[in-house]
């Protein structure tokens, strides 16, 4: 069938992978972070709810922590297994990206997690905070390597093209800090943030609404709460420029996001509408006018190209484009509206009493997810028809292999994938199902093994 051929099967399997994986990345970032703001608010005030929350979470980082790893293995095989034309045009530049993540945040990570997992009681309070840090600071590195690689490809810089066709480096730091890096790191982390701050939050509603004298889930509540209220409207603004940037470098994928086919000035804000590609039109548009225009060109009658402006076959898809889009806007501006309803709720002190609030919480715990795969969709999808864009399409990067065993692969990813992660996200819920303890012995004296579960082994033990 020529709508599944190898190219459309392989750009299949990467996406659904791409899509487990990123999902875990934009949970821990996060949440190294919070663990790390935890230990450090337990030191500074002892408090036992502090490290009652600590622990409670730790151990859910742990295991999204390896989850993460392994889907992201996965990923980098299918670079030489479908993507081998791509992995050798870039490899120049791409692979030391890549290696460079490894070697620095990866390392780190996995250096001082086993020592931020069950060294407290072995290594005392200031080195298990130091571990902590270094776990907090590598999930961070990793997101810097990561978006410098995905970002060369939206925006490459400080490149050569050599004799082989490959690319390679002739500037590392225009290669590493390209136009688009910037704004997508920010951006990223930014939705990383988010998305735990509503993963904690809901969590911790969800407990609230079994018990309101809950220490710990109260806790949890109102930091998810502050996080989503301070960096809601800071992500809003980040967008915006990314936006901007994307317009100067990559005016087609704007073009798709906003549903535009003509070029002109004044170009209307399309809220809804169904972009129509064979007909080139976006059909059902509820508009405003103008107000497109003053968003891209801060000028009421801005002049924005249309996709007529680019031949059929370097247009991406606008209504994969144009939908993902809105989705990912739709859930900010709801993550916004939480936000802000809890700091009048805090204002009148009934932050963990209204019972509405906590269910709307609860319904946007995977709020941060969703917002998350569709900014990715927008993004990669939007850079269609290149994988470097403007310089190697995407028909050009695939490997010379059968659609038949693209799509056993495809099959199997798929089995294997729902099986092992849906197993996994089904102990995770399990976990956040029980509600922080602050009762436990080890709690009350400052010692966390047992308290999080995890019962220490012997100096030469296997057990652990």
């Amino acid at each position: 069938m020529e709508a599944f051929d190898a190219l459309t099967l392989a750009r299949l399997q990467f996406a659904f992978t791409v899509s487990f994986h990123i999902v875990f990345p934009a949970f821990t970032i996060g949440l190294a972070s919070y663990l790390a703001v935890l230990e450090a608010l337990w030191l500074a005030t002892g408090r036992a709810v502090y490290l009652a929350v600590f622990n409670y979470w730790k151990k859910i980082f742990a295991i999204s922590f390896g989850m993460g790893v392994v889907s992201g293995i996965v990923m980098s095989y299918q670079f030489g297994t479908n993507w081998s034309v791509f992995s050798d045009k870039t490899g120049p530049v791409l692979g030391p990206l890549m290696g460079y993540e490894v070697m620095s945040a990866f390392f780190l990570e996995a250096g001082f997690l086993g020592v931020m997992l069950f060294g407290m009681d072995r290594v005392g309070k200031g080195l298990h905070f130091f571990a902590t840090l270094m776990v907090a600071f590598g999930t961070l590195l990793s997101a810097f390597w990561i978006l410098a690689a995905n970002s060369w490809m939206h925006t490459p810089a400080g490149f050569a093209i050599n004799a082989a066709g490959q690319f390679v480096a002739t500037d590392w730091w225009a290669v590493i800090f390209n136009p688009s890096f910037p704004y997508r790191l920010v951006h990223m982390v930014l939705a990383a943030y988010l998305t735990t701050a509503f993963v904690v939050g809901a969590v911790g509603a969800f407990h609230l609404l079994r018990d309101r004298a809950n220490e710990g889930a109260r806790l949890m509540f109102s930091m998810a709460m502050w996080m989503a209220a301070i960096v809601a409207p800071i992500q809003a603004v980040a967008g915006d420029l990314h936006g901007l940037n994307s317009l100067e470098h990559q005016p087609a994928k704007i073009a798709a996001m906003e549903g535009h086919w003509e070029t002109r000035a004044g170009q209307p804000l399309i809220l809804f509408g169904w972009p129509d590609m064979a007909a080139e039109t976006t059909r059902y548009a509820v508009e405003i006018p103008k107000l497109g225009s003053y968003i891209l060109t801060h000028d009421w009658n801005g002049t924005v190209k249309g996709l007529k402006a680019w031949p059929r076959d370097e247009r991406p898809n606008a209504t994969i484009v144009f939908w993902s889009f809105r989705i990912m806007v739709g859930i900010g501006m709801l993550m916004m509206l939480v936000g802000f309803w809890s700091l009048w709720q805090r204002f009148r002190r009934r932050l963990t009493e209204n019972p509405l609030l906590l269910r709307a919480v609860v319904l946007m715990g995977p709020s941060g997810f969703i917002a998350v795969l569709a900014g990715w969709i927008t993004t990669e999808a939007g850079r269609q028809p290149y994988t470097v864009y403007g310089l190697l399409r995407t028909a050009d990067s695939a490997s010379p292999i059968d659609a038949a065993a693209v799509g056993a692969s495809l099959l199997a990813f798929i089995v294997v994938y729902f099986l092992v992660f849906g197993a996994g996200t089904f102990y995770l819920l399990r976990l956040m199902a029980k509600p922080p303890d602050l009762s436990e012995p080890d709690i009350e004296k400052g010692v966390p093994t047992r308290a999080a579960g995890i019962t220490p082994a012997p100096a030469l033990g296997h057990g652990s």
